[in-house]
């Protein structure tokens, strides 16, 4: 783990090769398919999962040197997590936004920790990664503890008096002002998974409350799992 190299062309890669050429024949404008799809798909393909990997071998490597007793060979043995890096790799490729790409990373670097949350659990929190938005995770990040969130993103809330959480949601994200169709699909989506815990913003509340946590205790697992260990 001294020196992480790129993954070299496999023998899987060279049946690969091979296989196209059983779609060479298939013109598209003038172009046998599978020349379209090597220049088009598979470079890219190739970048991210080169990225993916360098990126948990260094994130792996830092926690070899922050947490006592860490041992890679342990988790060569580990078939609970071989499992979370499978998923979370598969998702990885298909992914290409940062945030979730990020949220993978660390879901794995958390599973190779002692006691990460059990299996199920794991591939079910890799799937709402993969299968969700972006405007997903930073709104269930918010609803955690808009306070602090507002306190990091230098935010500064009105003094309301009485309101709806979709005043204090608009309010932390102006791209989502008068948009409460969508937004209102991502709270719903978020409550159905069991990680907050109401399904509506729009209920009149005191002003103390607007920015009080609605994370559910699953939802606060699930933001722990998809933070880095390593700050």
């Amino acid at each position: 783990m001294d020196e992480l190299e790129k993954p070299k062309k496999s023998a899987g890669d060279v049946i690969h090769a091979i296989a196209k050429a059983g779609i060479s024949a298939i013109p598209i404008a003038g172009a046998p398919a599978a020349e379209i799809f090597a220049l088009v798909v598979a470079p890219p393909l190739e970048r991210r999962r080169d990225e993916w990997i360098e990126s948990i071998g260094d994130g792996l490597k830092e926690l070899a040197q922050k947490v006592e007793g860490f041992k890679f060979e342990d988790l060569a043995k580990n078939e609970a997590f071989i499992t979370t890096v499978t998923h979370a790799s598969q998702a990885a490729v298909r992914n290409h936004q940062k945030e979730k790409l990020e949220a993978l990373r660390n879901a794995v670097l958390n599973a190779a920790l002692p006691n990460p949350p059990e299996q199920d659990l794991q591939l079910m929190f890799l799937t709402y990664v993969d299968t969700i938005t972006t405007w997903h995770l930073m709104i269930l990040k918010f609803l955690d503890n808009p306070k602090e969130w507002g306190t990091k993103h230098g935010i500064t809330y009105p003094d309301w008096s009485m309101g709806g959480v979709s005043a204090a949601l608009e309010h932390a994200f102006p791209d989502l002002r008068g948009r409460r169709e969508t937004y209102d699909v991502f709270i719903r989506d978020l409550y159905s998974r069991g990680l907050i815990t109401t399904d509506s913003m729009h209920t009149t509340i005191t002003g103390g409350s607007i920015l009080a946590s609605r994370t559910t205790a699953m939802g606060k697992q699930f933001l722990t799992f998809i933070s880095s260990p390593l700050e």
